[in-house]
C-alpha cells in the first residue's frame, strides 16, 4: 500500500513562511509527478505547484515568485516552501503523488495525503 505523509502546516501571520514536507512510502517502481494542490472552503481544489521526475515545475499564478517547491528523489520526498504568505492562502494542502507500482503497470496510480491546514492571518 503506498501511503503519502503530510507536515509542516499551520498558522502564519501575513508575510510569513511555512515549509510543508511530504514523503511517500511504500512498495513504488516509479513516481511520475509529485506536488501540492490546495482547498478552501467553497472553493474546488486547485493546483499549487508540480515537480516532474524530469525537474520541470509547474506553478499556480496566485503563487508563482512566493513558493518554491522541490523533490528528494532519494527519500521519494516532497517539499513546498512558502513565502510571503497572504491571507488567501489559507486552504487544507493535499500533497499529490503520480506513479506507477511496478514495473509491470500499464497506468498510473494517483496518491493524495489526507491533507494539512495552512491558515494565515494577523
Amino acid at each position: 500500500q503506498v501511503h503519502l505523509a503530510e507536515s509542516g502546516g499551520g498558522s502564519a501571520q501575513p508575510g510569513g513562511s511555512l515549509r510543508l514536507s511530504c514523503a511517500c512510502s511504500g512498495n513504488v517502481f516509479s513516481i511520475i509527478v509529485m506536488g501540492w494542490y490546495r482547498q478552501a472552503p467553497g472553493k474546488e481544489r486547485e493546483l499549487v505547484a508540480v515537480k516532474t521526475s524530469g525537474g520541470s515545475t509547474n506553478y499556480a499564478d496566485s503563487v508563482n515568485g512566493r513558493f518554491t517547491i522541490s523533490r528528494d528523489y532519494a527519500k521519494n520526498t516532497v517539499y513546498l516552501e512558502m513565502n510571503s504568505l497572504k491571507p488567501e492562502d489559507t486552504a487544507v494542502y493535499y500533497c499529490n503523488a503520480r506513479l506507477y507500482v511496478t514495473p509491470e503497470s500499464r497506468t498510473f496510480d494517483d496518491i493524495w495525503g489526507q491533507g494539512t491546514q495552512v491558515t494565515v492571518s494577523s
